[in-house]
């Protein structure tokens, strides 16, 4: 039997919180790790995205905790299946992914500010190509885990559906 106690903080009019939050997890996570990626590499898409991206990425930073919790308790709620579980461990797998996105943004956001202040052209070069590659990395990390962790949540709640 499924208990939801009035005064659970995960709980929105009687419903689960999060199957709520999934939904803007599943869409301002990869849109987010997309404009990072983009950012990176595209100094127009920089200068377009401008602060809106390290914002995106302090909300997914946010966002994805809160949604693991509101899953964890979820999963106490209703009983924990090995599908549950694995999907759980794929969650808590992506906040130390939303936190490393939410550091490339905001070292791509500051790029020209870093590489500018340092007056040796190599060095300044250096340090942009290791912000890209580290922005590259947290973008695709994130993608690819938020995905997994979507596809097995279905799984968990649709895959005996046949």
């Amino acid at each position: 039997m499924t208990v939801f106690l009035a005064s659970d903080p995960y709980i929105l009019s009687g419903l689960p919180l999060h199957p709520l939050l999934v939904h803007a997890t599943v869409i301002l996570t990869p849109a987010t790790a997309l404009a990072v990626a983009l950012a990176a590499v595209w100094p127009a898409a920089r200068r377009r995205l401008g602060v809106a991206t390290p914002i995106a990425a302090a909300l997914v930073a946010v966002l994805v905790p809160v949604t693991v919790l509101a899953g964890l308790d979820l999963a106490a709620k209703v009983g924990s299946t090995p599908a549950i579980q694995h999907h759980g461990a794929l969650g808590l797998l992506l906040i130390p992914w939303s936190i490393a996105l939410l550091l490339a943004a905001v070292a791509v956001h500051l790029r020209e500010r870093i590489a500018g202040r340092i007056r040796r052209a190599p060095v300044a070069t250096a340090i942009s190509v290791a912000i890209t590659v580290a922005a590259i990395i947290c973008a695709t990390g994130t993608m690819i885990v938020v995905v997994l962790t979507g596809e097995a949540g279905a799984r968990a709640v649709w895959g005996g559906i046949a």
